[in-house]
């Protein structure tokens, strides 16, 4: 004999709302990756950490007030512990970087100065403080506005402006004797 169904009786216990969930997954989680590549350099390491990042908030959703800056705040942090815990390792310049780098008519010696500028860039980069290194990759890599590393990064958007003016006259400062500027 078949039986009906008990009827449930919701709890008081708030679910995340998995349309809500699901439409910031779909709308952050490529800019998240970029995010996340951009600073350790590795695709499926970028991948790995923003898969546990939003697991992290889909249990923690009730106490999230603002999820998207949560999002990226937790992403950095991730992405620093990896790279504390992984120091050792080397990235390696790619092929489809050097093909972007060069055009037909740049000769070897052209892409070679360009690619041993770079490297200087990325070790005068590397050099700095994790807070401005992070500052330097939301402002010129990640394209945001001010207002949004205020965001995610918990500094007055006044602090952010102040601090990217002198992180850049410190880096100018470092590439100026190799003869590179900002700019090349």
């Amino acid at each position: 004999m078949l039986h009906r169904t008990p009827r449930v009786i919701p709890s008081n216990d708030k679910c995340p709302n998995p349309e809500t969930l699901q439409s910031l997954f779909d709308s952050e989680e490529t800019p998240l990756l970029r995010y996340a590549f951009s600073l350790v350099r590795r695709r499926a390491v970028a991948e790995e950490i923003v898969q546990e990042v939003f697991l992290q908030l889909h249990i923690k959703w009730n106490d999230v007030e603002s999820p998207r800056a949560w999002l990226y705040r937790s992403v950095r942090n991730k992405v620093f512990n990896y790279m504390r815990d992984n120091r050792r390792e080397t990235v390696e310049m790619t092929k489809p970087v050097i093909e972007r780098l060069s055009n037909e008519s740049e000769t070897p010696a052209c892409v070679l100065s360009k690619l041993e500028a770079i490297q200087v860039l990325h070790e005068t980069i590397d050099s700095l403080h994790e807070t401005d290194r992070e500052l330097v990759q939301l402002k010129f890599f990640d394209g945001l506005k001010y207002r949004e590393i205020s965001e995610m990064t918990g500094l007055s958007v006044g602090n952010v402006g102040y601090r990217l003016h002198h992180i850049l006259k410190e880096l100018a400062g470092k590439l100026h004797p190799l003869r590179m500027d900002l700019n090349s």
